[in-house]
């Protein structure tokens, strides 16, 4: 494969305690037993133990008066995807996208900076993608998510990631995606090209009309400001397209 070349839970209970005909009732983090609850889990038997979504709700606390913690948890880790959760670095964006409290997007985002700060220094340093394999390889986990992301992977001149973010939820239509919220976040770290990547939650690699489109006119503004964009990604269940970029 010829490698890139840069330029410069909830459950239902059907009966409450004093049952109501018609009425179903959700089982809220306080209905389970102390040793299920996450945070005592947690304590009890240790991080290790728990699941993702049981670990974020740790870190929410709380939830809302139409969401419990445990559900808003499985649902933020579902639709937003671990990867880009942990990478995200704009607490307003998750907020709106994810429709949770600013606060509670402020927390996540804090716990992935922290993560970040801690662990970013491997002797490995960023991943390197060279390949529209590598690309698949760092971002397949976004085939399982149950709403289209576009994801921009912003990398050095080295072909190394610096930045990774979500950068829309939802069809990908060249009138709705502006180059603004593409190249934005690559000026401001500084990256010499960027990477798109977006899923088809129907499995279904084949790129759309619009994906071409929403990639030509992106190629175009890229050459202006002087910002390579690389590739265009899309996965699916377990396989993965590129599409062309070389409009000239």
């Amino acid at each position: 494969m010829q490698a890139y070349a840069l330029r410069d839970s909830a459950v239902v209970v059907l009966e409450q305690e004093r049952p109501q005909p018609g009425r179903t009732y959700v089982l809220k983090i306080r209905d389970l037993p102390g040793d299920d609850k996450p945070r005592e889990k947690l304590i009890k038997y240790g991080p290790e133990n728990l699941s993702v979504h049981e670990l974020l709700a740790v870190i929410i606390n709380t939830g809302t008066v139409k969401e419990d913690v445990l559900n808003m948890a499985s649902r933020v880790v579902k639709e937003y995807g671990e990867r880009a959760l942990s990478v995200q670095k704009n607490a307003a964006s998750l907020a709106r996208d994810l429709d949770i409290p600013l606060v509670k997007a402020a927390q996540i985002v804090a716990v992935g900076e922290l993560g970040r700060r801690f662990y970013e220094r491997k002797a490995t340093g960023p991943a390197l993608l060279r390949t529209a394999k590598d690309v698949y390889r760092y971002a397949a986990e976004m085939a399982r998510l149950p709403k289209e992301h576009l994801r921009g992977i912003y990398l050095n001149s080295h072909h190394r990631v610096i930045h990774d973010e979500v950068i829309s939820i939802g069809t990908i239509n060249a009138n709705l995606i502006h180059p603004r919220e593409v190249f934005k976040p690559a000026i401001e770290y500084g990256a010499a090209a960027v990477i798109l990547v977006h899923n088809h939650p129907s499995g279904v690699v084949k790129p759309s009309q619009a994906d071409i489109d929403v990639t030509r006119q992106l190629v175009a503004v890229g050459n202006m400001v002087g910002i390579h964009l690389v590739d265009h990604i899309i996965v699916g269940a377990g396989k993965f397209s590129s599409i062309e970029v070389d409009y000239g």
